[in-house]
């Protein structure tokens, strides 16, 4: 009903927006939508590289280990932008370089590294919604 309409006209903004971010900033994912997120969350760990509160979407780079091994990866966490995140306390001393970190997030389909931020556990052990939809924050996370 009503909430599958609003959710579907989210996906379609963020999906808009994603495209938008991901053309202006990273032009070798230039063909990435928000149509090739997966619907169900990962949990990744890592240190973050770099954090950009942006318009009309943030970004968090982590450094994740590689689960087989090898070289660490960077990950790209698209959120959503600076002004939502203000909002709920996210400023840029809440995250930042060399923080360890917890995210939730739907990762590409493509398998690359990269995903849409859901939840994500700073350093603090706080807990916040980074894709500005103040959904519950999980218990299991």
């Amino acid at each position: 009903g009503y909430r599958l309409c609003v959710e579907a006209e989210m996906r379609f903004r963020l999906g808009l927006a994603a495209f938008v971010s991901v053309l202006f900033t990273l032009p070798a994912w230039a063909h990435h939508s928000h149509g090739n997120y997966v619907d169900s969350f990962t949990d990744i760990t890592g240190t973050v590289k770099e954090v950009h509160l942006l318009l009309p979407h943030s970004w968090i780079y982590l450094e994740v280990k590689d689960p087989k091994g090898g070289e660490p990866q960077i990950w790209a966490l698209e959120a959503t932008g600076r002004n939502g995140l203000e909002r709920i306390g996210v400023t840029k001393e809440y995250v930042a370089p060399g923080d360890t970190v917890k995210a939730r997030c739907h990762v590409l389909r493509d398998g690359s590294n990269g995903c849409l931020l859901g939840f994500l556990k700073a350093k603090d052990g706080s807990i916040k919604d980074w894709d500005g939809n103040n959904a519950a924050l999980p218990k299991d996370f």
